[in-house]
């Protein structure tokens, strides 16, 4: 062999384990933050990064790491950042959305998601991202009309409408949970994997969605032990689990007296109103449509305590009039043995 393709040949080999190497420690840290190692997921992405401070993967995969933790302006510092450094990619300016929203930015995720559309006007889930981020706007819009004019119907009508769209509340959100991990970028100049469908909409719209075959995350199992131990605390979790989807056959069923029978006693209402006021909005709102189908995707349960727990989940909301979906979390407590919503937060 001649020795030009010789040290030729030896060159792309080296190129390509590297390459290879490169891949499968991305993909180990990876594996590691959806088990919950978020520390030792950030540390090791911090040594991988000290080496190749521009990998734009690398850097993608930090700033999710930093939201798992729940540490959003960190978080938005590496996405701003990489957004500046490669503004042709997509899915920074996306997540920089869900961070904003989750702050009540809406005004700056609206921006994001423009930017995000302009860099690639094919990206769906940016679309309907900024759809959910307009609905939001508009109900604090129309919220603003009725405390200067209380009587104005119109905005009545579309406020409640759009406080069924966004998951029953039109109340300034909280902050989430945490935020869907969006899929990293694989290269410098990657497509979106645009495989999103649902709509996370008022606190937060929704990331590029994991890959399907990821793995659990230890972080999302319960964390408290019950005094019953492990298997009083499964038993526990699927009581809690079994309630919600019964709290969610009651609504489908438009049975309203089933319905508001989960929600505990000293339940907080949306916009702090009376229950009374918040029961007969609620009557008139399952009332009107003809069919109802409410479905629950993916419960999380958290216990807090014996008697306390927080559930998340996808809401799927189908009627004859609307059709939408998000991420909630309900506040349980267990009152006379049975599992009551004392608090609804729209994720």
């Amino acid at each position: 062999m001649h020795p030009v393709v010789r040290r030729t040949a030896v060159m792309l080999s080296l190129v390509l384990a590297a390459a290879v190497v490169h891949a499968d420690e991305l993909q180990d840290i990876t594996r590691m933050m959806r088990q919950g190692q978020l520390p030792q997921s950030l540390e090791r992405v911090d040594k991988f990064l000290a080496g190749k401070p521009r990998d734009a993967q690398g850097r993608f995969l930090k700033g999710l790491i930093l939201t798992e933790m729940n540490r959003p302006a960190e978080a938005i510092q590496v996405f701003a950042k990489l957004s500046e450094d490669y503004p042709e990619l997509p899915e920074p300016y996306n997540n920089l959305a869900v961070l904003y929203a989750s702050q009540g930015q809406y005004e700056k995720a609206k921006t994001a998601l423009e930017s995000s559309i302009r860099t690639h006007p094919s990206y769906a889930t940016a679309h309907e991202n900024l759809g959910d981020v307009y609905a939001k706007l508009a109900s604090q819009a129309y919220d603003k009309a009725l405390q200067l004019d209380s009587s104005n119907t119109g905005a009545k009508t579309k406020l409640a409408m759009i406080g069924e769209l966004i998951g029953g509340g039109t109340r300034t959100a909280r902050a989430p949970a945490r935020p869907e991990p969006a899929k990293p970028v694989e290269t410098a100049s990657a497509k979106p994997a645009d495989a999103g469908k649902a709509s996370v909409v008022a606190s937060a719209v929704k990331s590029v969605p994991e890959p399907k075959a990821a793995e659990p995350r230890a972080a999302e199992k319960p964390k408290a032990a019950s005094p019953a131990g492990a298997g009083g605390q499964r038993a526990e979790t699927d009581e809690i689990v079994k309630a919600v989807h019964a709290w969610a056959s009651d609504w489908a069923r438009k049975d309203v007296a089933a319905y508001l029978a989960h929600y505990a006693k000293d339940f907080k209402t949306p916009k702090g109103e009376a229950r009374a006021d918040w029961e007969k909005a609620r009557k008139q709102r399952i009332s009107a449509p003809k069919k109802i189908e409410v479905g629950v995707e993916s419960p999380k349960v958290s216990i807090s305590g014996d008697n306390a727990a927080n559930v998340s989940f996808r809401q799927m909301y189908r009627s004859d009039v609307i059709k939408t979906s998000g991420t909630k979390t309900l506040v349980m407590v267990k009152s006379n043995g049975r599992w009551l919503i004392r608090e609804e937060r729209v994720n």
